[in-house]
C-alpha cells in the first residue's frame, strides 16, 4: 500500500492533499479505519502508471460506518440549519484553498483535461455557496383550514443517512452536489466513490476533515467508503439508509433501484444519456461547431451530457459535416495535463474495447464514417487508453445509436421538418440533455413546448454538455427521473409533514362530518 511518488507528475499535489504512502479508503469523518476489504489500485489512464493503492471497506467496516452515521444523525439534525450551512461555507472555503492540487489530481486520475478538473472543483465550491443560502430557505407552507380556529401548515424534516454512489467520470463534483445539500437539510452521508478513482475521494475527505475537526463535528456526518460493488449493494438493501443517490449506467441504476424499491426506499438516479443537438437551417453554423465539438469530445465523450447525436436539417447537412470534419482534424489528443491538448484518454482499456465494438457495430448496421476512429499508439500513448474522436453518418433507429457508448463517437442524422427532428431527438430510451441551434423563435419555442424535447434538460443555442448548479440536474425515461443540485431538488433529501393545530375549545371534523356521543 504505497503511493508511487517516483517521477509522478502530481507528486507535489498528492503531498499537499495528504495522500501518503499508506492510504485508507474508509473514514467516519476525521477518523480513518484500516479497511479489511480488497485492495483497490488506482492507475492513471494518462500514462498507465499506478498512482497508489488503498484499503477498502468490508461488511464489518460498512457496519461500523453505518452505526457511526446513525448516531451522528441524532446530533446533526438538531443543529439549526443556518449553523449547518456555516459548516458547508467553511468546506467551500477549504476547497478554494486546494482547488489547484485537487483539480490536478482529478485530471490525472480520471483523464479529463486540466481545465475540466479545475472546473469540477469549482462546481464543488459553487454548490457549497448555493447550499449556504439554502440553509436559510428550507421553506414550508401554511394553508387555511376549513375548520374554525385551526392552523394548518407543512414542514420538512431531514431523512437520515443518505447513501451516495458516484461514477468515475465526475470523481468529486456529483458527490458534492448531494452532500452539500444533504448536510444543510440535516442529513448525514455515506459516500461510495467509483473504485476507478478512489484517490480523488480520499483527498476530498482529507479536505473536509479539517473543517469538521475545527468545528467539533461528530464522527459520522460525512463517511467515506471505498469499496467494491457488493458493499454498495449492501447499502442499497439497508433499511437504515432511506435515500440512495446513484450516478452511473442505466444497467447499474436498474439493479440498485430495484433493490432499494423492494424495501420501499427512495432513490435519486442520474443514469445514461443519449443527447442530441438539433441543427436548424436557421442556425449559426460556427456556433454549432463550437458547441458540438466540445459536447462530443470533452472528457473524451465520457460525460452523461456528452453530445452523442447531431440531428441536422438536410439543407445544411453537408455544410455542417464539412465544418465538423475540419474541426476534428485540428483536435490535439494527448496528456490532459498539457493544456494545449483538447482530448485526453478514456478511463481504461475496457472502455477502449467498448469504443471499438461500437465502431464495428456502426459498420455492421450500415453506417459510414466521415471521420475515422481508432486507437492511438506510440510515444505518449503507452497507456493504451487514447482513441480518435470519430463521426459516423447513421440512422436514428440503429441499435448502436439507441445505446449509449461512453466514448467520443458522434452520430450525424438528417431531418426534413422540425416535427421530424423532435421525434428523432425523443426517439431513444434515454432522456437527459438536449439542445436546438436555431435563430427561429417559433422553432425554439416548439422545442421547449409540451410537444418538444422529452429530456430533463433542453437548451437553445448552447450545447448539451455542461450545467450550472443553480438548476436542477437530471433526466427522464431511462436516465432515471431524479434531480440533484439546484432549484428545489433539496426536497428529495427531506420528508414532508403536514401539521394541523386546533386552538379552539371544540373538536370539529373535516368535511362537516358529525360524530356525537
Amino acid at each position: 500500500m504505497e503511493t508511487v511518488m517516483t517521477h509522478n507528475p502530481i507528486a507535489a499535489e498528492l503531498e499537499a492533499l495528504g495522500i501518503k504512502e499508506t492510504n485508507s479508503g474508509v473514514s467516519t469523518g476525521t477518523r480513518w479505519l484500516t479497511g479489511s476489504g480488497k485492495t483497490v489500485e488506482s492507475y492513471s489512464p494518462v500514462d498507465g502508471k499506478l498512482i497508489a493503492t488503498c484499503t477498502s471497506a468490508s461488511r464489518e467496516e460498512y457496519e461500523e460506518l453505518m452505526q457511526q452515521a446513525t448516531e451522528a444523525f441524532k446530533i446533526w439534525r438538531m443543529m439549526p440549519a443556518p449553523k449547518r450551512g456555516e459548516i458547508v461555507r467553511q468546506v467551500g472555503d477549504e476547497l478554494r484553498k486546494y482547488k489547484e492540487p485537487l483539480g490536478k489530481l482529478v485530471s490525472y486520475e480520471m483523464g479529463k483535461s486540466l481545465q475540466e478538473g479545475m472546473g469540477e472543483v469549482q462546481e464543488m465550491i459553487d454548490i457549497c455557496d448555493f447550499a449556504v443560502g439554502l440553509s436559510r430557505q428550507l421553506y414550508g407552507l401554511s394553508m387555511h383550514s376549513e375548520r374554525p380556529l385551526h392552523r394548518m401548515y407543512e414542514q420538512w424534516h431531514p431523512l437520515g443517512v443518505v447513501g451516495i454512489i458516484s461514477a468515475f467520470n465526475f470523481p468529486v463534483a456529483v458527490w458534492s452536489w448531494n452532500a452539500a445539500i444533504a448536510w444543510v437539510c440535516g442529513d448525514v452521508c455515506i459516500w461510495k466513490p467509483s473504485s476507478k478513482v478512489p484517490l480523488s475521494a480520499i483527498a476530498c475527505q482529507q479536505i473536509i476533515s479539517r473543517v469538521f475537526e475545527r468545528n467539533n463535528i461528530p464522527e459520522g456526518v460525512s463517511c467515506l467508503m471505498v469499496s467494491h460493488s457488493a458493499i454498495g449493494e449492501e447499502m442499497a438493501k439497508d433499511k437504515r439508509v432511506p435515500l440512495i443517490s446513484i450516478t452511473g449506467s442505466t444497467r447499474v441504476g436498474k439493479r440498485i433501484g430495484g433493490i432499494v424499491g423492494e424495501r420501499l426506499g427512495r432513490v435519486i438516479q442520474e443514469l445514461g444519456g443519449n443527447n442530441a443537438i438539433i441543427v436548424s437551417e436557421h442556425a449559426d453554423i460556427d456556433m454549432v461547431v463550437r458547441g458540438a465539438v466540445f459536447g462530443a469530445v470533452g472528457t473524451a465523450g465520457q460525460r452523461c451530457t456528452s453530445t452523442r447525436r447531431l440531428i441536422v436539417h438536410e439543407s445544411v447537412y453537408d455544410a455542417v459535416k464539412d465544418k465538423m470534419t475540419r474541426a476534428y482534424a485540428q483536435l490535439k489528443i494527448g496528456d490532459p495535463l498539457d493544456q494545449h491538448n483538447h482530448v485526453g484518454p478514456l478511463i481504461d482499456t475496457g472502455a477502449v474495447k467498448d469504443y471499438l465494438a461500437a465502431i464495428e457495430k456502426v459498420k455492421e448496421e450500415g453506417g459510414r464514417f466521415a471521420v475515422e476512429g481508432g486507437v492511438l499508439e506510440g510515444e505518449g500513448y503507452e497507456s493504451g487508453c487514447y482513441v480518435k474522436p470519430c463521426i459516423a453518418e447513421v440512422e436514428n433507429h440503429y441499435q448502436i445509436v439507441q445505446d449509449e457508448t461512453f466514448a467520443p463517437i458522434l452520430y450525424l442524422i438528417r431531418y426534413k421538418t422540425i416535427e421530424e427532428a423532435i421525434e428523432l431527438q425523443n426517439g431513444v430510451p434515454q432522456g437527459l440533455s438536449s439542445a436546438i441551434m436555431t435563430g427561429n423563435l417559433q422553432e425554439a419555442e416548439r422545442f421547449l413546448s409540451h410537444a418538444g424535447s422529452d429530456c430533463g434538460i433542453a437548451n437553445v443555442n448552447i450545447g448539451t454538455s455542461g450545467a450550472e448548479i443553480g438548476g436542477a440536474f437530471g433526466g427522464e425515461k431511462e436516465t432515471g427521473g431524479g434531480r440533484e443540485s439546484g432549484s428545489d431538488s433539496w426536497k428529495a433529501y427531506m420528508r414532508r409533514q403536514t401539521n394541523t393545530i386546533n386552538y379552539s375549545t371544540e373538536l370539529p371534523l373535516a368535511q362537516g362530518i358529525k360524530f356525537d356521543l
